[in-house]
């Protein structure tokens, strides 16, 4: 599969300029002025993605809080990440949710993704004041949930689950979820 060239440009992208890409099926975000594109994930990536958007939308039930996956939040201006799913306060209009919308931001690491997923992207996250990050870690045939919430600046972990072993996310959302069920 190719991917579309883009038109040479000179200087920083604007988030004008990033939304007049229009959609795409490529992942590409703007951080600070930067394109940043990376491959769709890989099958076992969407599975736990979706099963994971559906556990955590049934536990939602009637609240005014939305899942997304895969969905542009804006951190601060200039500056757009596409999580693998986003719990949010906001409707389903629009193309952006707005850093103070979101609730609960997930990632899901893959190989290729590890520094950004344990990094890089919590120090985002954490600097634009969400109050809780999920991070899915694969290690072969197991996965291992760690949720952190928000403590001033940055995040601090909060609960640990691995597959057999159940995690108890209360805010925000109330969720029970062993993360071997996000495989089978």
């Amino acid at each position: 599969m190719s991917v579309a060239p883009l038109e040479p440009h000179y200087g920083p992208w604007t988030e004008q300029e990033y939304f007049a890409l229009g959609e795409t099926t490529q992942r590409i975000e703007l951080l600070d002025g930067n394109l940043i594109a990376s491959p769709a994930p890989s099958k076992r990536h969407q599975t736990i993605s979706r099963r994971l958007a559906n556990a955590i939308d049934d536990a939602a039930g009637p609240s005014r809080l939305t899942v997304f996956e895969a969905v542009n939040v804006r951190l601060r201006p200039e500056r757009i990440k596409i999580p693998d799913l986003v719990v949010a306060e906001t409707d389903d209009e629009g193309a952006v949710v707005e850093a103070d919308e979101v609730r609960l931001i997930c990632e899901i690491v893959s190989p290729t993704s590890a520094a950004q997923d344990r990094l890089i992207k919590m120090r985002l996250y954490a600097d634009a004041g969400i109050g809780w990050y999920l991070l899915v870690e694969q290690d072969g045939r197991t996965l291992t949930l760690r949720l952190f919430r928000l403590d001033g600046d940055h995040y601090v972990e909060h609960a640990v689950a691995k597959s057999g072993e159940t995690l108890q996310i209360t805010e925000p959302v109330r969720l029970s979820l062993n993360p071997a069920t996000l495989l089978k």
